[in-house]
C-alpha cells in the first residue's frame, strides 16, 4: 500500500516590512503571513528561528510561525537593515553565546577573524581590543548605541556594567565607521545591544571552576503597564591562574523602556567595579603591579515619530583608576578619574527619494589625575593635574534603493577644542548590488579621524615619555566583496585597502630607551577576509536536528616605513587569523557540544624579560587554542561544562604576559 506523502510547511509573520516607506506591507498597518514550503533568513553570521508554534492541519503535518523583523543596525546613528549595508557587519546573537558559555565579551570576541584581542589577566579583566590592525584607542565601543569609549586610555573602554546573560547581540562593523558610530571608529566600532521587550522573566546562573573560581548572576524583567524594567546583578571572584592574576568583579544594571505608540523612550544606568592583580600588565619589570577600577553610566535615549524620527541621546560616564605600579610600596601610586558628557541629537527622514539622515553631536571630556593634564591650580584628594576638552561632529546622510542597487552616500565634519587642524570632511560612499537573489556585490569608501587619548598626551613616568603635541590620526578605507545566503550556506569575501596617517604609538629605538608617544607618519594595510556558515542539518537530510560548521579566515599584510622602531601597539598586528567552530547536537535537541579552534600569527616584536630585566628582541609566536564546551536543557534548565586550552597551550597575546593554560568551568542556569 501506497503511503501517503507528508509535507511540511513554515509560515513566516513580517510584524512589518519597511525597506521603503511606501512599501505595500508596511502601507498595510498590519502582519502579513507569507506560506513557503522553505525559507531561511539570516544576518552575516547567524541564522535563529525566533519562535515557533505547531499547530494541526488536514493538509500538512506541521506547520511552524515565526515572528520575523527586519534586522537593523541598531542603537547607531544610522537605523539601516543589515541586508542594505554595503559593509561587512558580523552579528554574535543570544543564541550563540549561550551555546559557547564563554566568560566574557572579550573571549567572545576571539573568534571573529577581523577582531584582535590582546588579553591580559583572565575573563575580560583586561584586554585591548581592535579592529583590522588598528589599536585598542582606535576601536569604538557603545553600549546600546551610546559611546562608552574611554578618552583616558582605551585599556578601559571594556569596563562595562553588564554581564553576558544581559545581551541579546553584538554587532561590529569592520573598517573606519564615524558616520554610524562616530569619529572615534578609526578602524572600526563594537555596539553591545541589550535585551528589552521581555514582560516577565527570572534568570539565575551560578557557576564554579579551578583556581576557586566563583560566579553568580541574577537578572529579572517586569513590565508595568507601558513601562518595561530589567535590573542585572553579577558578582565574580577567583584566585588567578598564576601569581597575582587574582580578580573580583562586580556589575549593576539598570534599563527601564517607556513605550507610548510610534515612540519611545530608554533609560540605562550601571555600575562597574574590578580589582585585580596586574601581574605584568605594561612592563614585566613590574611583576606586583596592581589595578582597581570603578564605572558608571547613565544615559537617555528617545525615538520619537514614525515618517520623520527624532532620535535624541543624553549620556554620562565615568571611569575612577587607582594603578599602583607595586602594590606594596604606594610611593608610585597613580590615581585617575575622567568624566565624559555627551549628546547626540538625530533626525531621519523617510521619503520618495530614499532615507535621509543628519545629526549632531557633542562629547565633553575630562580628566583629573595624579600623573595626567596640566597642573591644577588648586589640588584635591590624589588629583594634582587635569584637562578637558570639547568634540563636535555633524553628519548627513542619503540612502536609496533603486531594483538590485542601494546607495548610500554621506559627509562627517569633525572639530575639537584642543586640537586645532584645517577644516576637514570626511566623505563615506557605499554601492551595493544584488545580482542575485542570495548573493550580493558591494562597495566601499569611509574615513574617520581619532583624537590621542590623556595618556598618550600626557603619560611621563620613569617608564614612558609623552607628547603634548600629538596630532590626530586618520584613515580611509577601499573595500569591496561578495556577500551570499542561502539554506546551506551564508559566506562574504572581502578585500580591502586601509591608509593611516599621523599614527600614534608607543615606541623606542633601543631596549634601554624609555617609552615615547609619537605620530607614526603612515600605515598601509591590505587585506583579505572569509567566513562562511555551513548549515550541515540542510546539507545531510539525515540529521533532524540544527548543526553547522564555521569557518573564518582574516589575512593582513601592513607595510611601514622601516624606521627601526620597536613599538608598543600599532605596528605588532595579526597578519594570520584563522577560526573554526563545530556546533552539533549529541542526544536530540538536549545535549549538544561546540568545538571552538584558533590560530594566529602576530607580526611585530616584543622585549623578552629574564627576572624582570629586558634581554633581546623577539618575533611574536604562531600559537592555537582550543575550547570544547557541553550544553545540556532540561525545561527550564541549563547545565554547561566548559573545557577551555583543553591541549594546555603556552601562549600570550602580549609580549610576557602569559595566558591561563587549561582552565575547567561549570554552570547552571535557570530560567523562571
Amino acid at each position: 500500500m501506497k503511503k501517503k506523502q507528508k509535507f511540511k510547511q513554515k509560515s513566516f509573520r513580517f510584524k512589518r516590512f519597511e525597506r521603503k516607506s511606501y512599501s505595500a506591507f508596511n502601507s498595510m498597518h498590519k502582519a502579513v503571513t507569507i506560506g513557503v514550503l522553505s525559507l531561511l533568513t539570516v544576518s552575516i553570521s547567524n541564522v535563529s528561528k525566533i519562535s515557533a508554534q505547531s499547530i494541526d492541519s488536514n493538509q500538512f503535518t506541521s506547520i511552524k510561525e515565526h515572528q520575523l523583523e527586519q534586522v537593523e543596525i541598531k542603537d547607531s546613528s544610522l537605523q539601516t537593515p543589515i541586508n542594505q549595508v554595503a559593509r561587512i557587519v558580523t552579528t554574535i546573537t543570544q543564541k550563540e553565546i549561550e551555546r559557547l558559555q564563554p566568560q566574557s565579551i572579550q573571549d567572545l570576541l576571539t573568534y571573529v577573524a577581523s577582531v584582535d584581542v590582546q588579553t591580559r589577566g583572565s575573563h575580560g579583566v583586561q584586554s585591548d581590543i581592535s579592529i583590522r590592525g588598528g589599536t585598542f584607542d582606535q576601536t569604538a565601543i557603545l553600549l546600546n548605541g551610546v559611546n562608552i569609549s574611554n578618552p583616558q586610555t582605551g585599556h578601559y573602554s571594556f569596563d562595562i556594567p553588564i554581564n553576558l546573560s544581559d545581551i541579546e547581540r553584538i554587532e561590529i562593523i569592520n573598517g573606519p565607521s564615524a558616520i554610524i558610530y562616530g569619529s572615534s571608529a578609526f578602524s572600526g566600532g563594537i555596539n553591545i545591544i541589550t535585551k528589552k521587550g521581555v514582560d516577565k522573566n527570572l534568570n539565575i546562573n551560578l557557576e564554579a571552576g579551578q583556581h576557586q573560581l566563583f560566579s553568580s548572576q541574577i537578572s529579572g524583567a517586569y513590565k508595568i503597564k507601558n513601562v518595561e524594567n530589567y535590573l542585572s546583578l553579577g558578582y565574580k571572584t577567583t584566585e588567578g591562574y598564576m601569581k597575582n592574576s587574582d580578580y573580583d568583579m562586580m556589575n549593576i544594571l539598570y534599563q527601564s523602556r517607556i513605550n507610548m505608540k510610534n515612540n519611545k523612550l530608554d533609560i540605562q544606568l550601571g555600575y562597574n567595579n574590578k580589582s585585580y592583580g596586574a601581574n605584568t600588565f605594561y612592563s614585566a619589570a613590574y611583576p606586583n603591579q596592581h589595578d582597581s577600577v570603578a564605572s558608571y553610566l547613565a544615559s537617555i535615549k528617545g525615538s520619537f515619530g514614525s515618517k520623520f524620527k527624532f532620535l535624541p541621546t543624553i549620556y554620562w560616564n565615568r571611569h575612577d583608576d587607582k594603578f599602583q605600579l607595586d602594590k606594596d610600596n604606594s610611593k608610585y601610586d597613580n590615581y585617575h578619574q575622567s568624566n565624559v558628557i555627551g549628546s547626540d541629537i538625530n533626525f531621519q527622514y523617510s521619503s520618495i527619494l530614499g532615507t535621509t539622515n543628519f545629526g549632531f553631536q557633542a562629547r565633553y571630556e575630562a580628566i583629573e589625575s595624579s600623573v595626567l593634564g596640566k597642573p591644577m591650580a588648586q589640588t584635591h584628594d590624589k588629583f594634582t593635574k587635569q584637562d578637558n576638552r570639547m568634540n563636535y561632529s555633524a553628519f548627513v546622510q542619503q540612502n536609496y534603493s533603486y531594483k538590485r542597487f542601494f546607495f548610500s552616500v554621506g559627509l562627517l565634519t569633525f572639530e575639537n577644542s584642543a586640537i586645532k587642524q584645517d577644516f576637514h570632511l570626511y566623505p563615506a560612499i557605499n554601492v551595493n548590488y544584488n545580482f542575485a537573489n542570495n548573493s550580493d556585490l558591494y562597495l566601499s569608501y569611509n574615513n574617520s579621524s581619532r583624537l590621542p587619548t590623556f595618556t598618550d598626551l600626557y603619560y611621563t613616568t620613569k617608564t614612558h615619555i609623552s607628547n603634548t603635541n600629538l596630532k590626530q590620526e586618520e584613515s580611509s578605507c577601499i573595500e569591496m566583496g561578495i556577500k551570499n545566503k542561502n539554506r546551506y550556506v551564508v559566506s562574504y569575501v572581502s578585500v580591502y585597502y586601509m591608509k593611516g596617517k599621523n599614527m600614534i604609538d608607543w615606541v623606542k629605538k633601543n631596549v634601554d630607551d624609555k617609552w615615547e608617544s609619537m605620530n607614526i607618519t603612515s600605515l598601509n594595510k591590505y587585506g583579505v577576509e572569509f567566513n562562511g556558515k555551513f548549515f550541515m542539518h540542510e546539507l545531510i537530510a539525515f540529521m533532524p536536528f540544527e548543526s553547522n560548521i564555521s569557518l573564518n579566515y582574516s589575512y593582513m599584510y601592513q607595510e611601514k616605513v622601516d624606521d627601526g622602531y620597536i613599538s608598543n601597539y600599532a605596528l605588532n598586528y595579526l597578519k594570520h587569523k584563522f577560526t573554526a567552530r563545530l556546533f552539533t547536537p549529541l542526544y536530540k535537541d538536549k545535549f549538544s557540544c561546540s568545538i571552538n579552534f584558533r590560530m594566529q600569527k602576530r607580526m611585530g616584536q616584543y622585549l623578552e624579560y629574564v627576572s624582570n630585566k629586558p634581554t633581546t628582541k623577539k618575533d611574536y609566536p604562531f600559537f592555537t587554542t582550543t575550547d570544547v564546551t557541553f550544553n545540556y536543557n532540561y525545561k527550564k534548565m541549563k547545565l554547561y561544562l566548559n573545557l577551555n586550552n583543553i591541549f594546555n597551550e603556552e601562549y600570550f597575546d602580549l609580549g610576557n604576559v602569559a595566558q591561563p593554560k587549561f582552565w575547567l568551568i561549570g554552570g547552571l542556569t535557570l530560567s523562571i
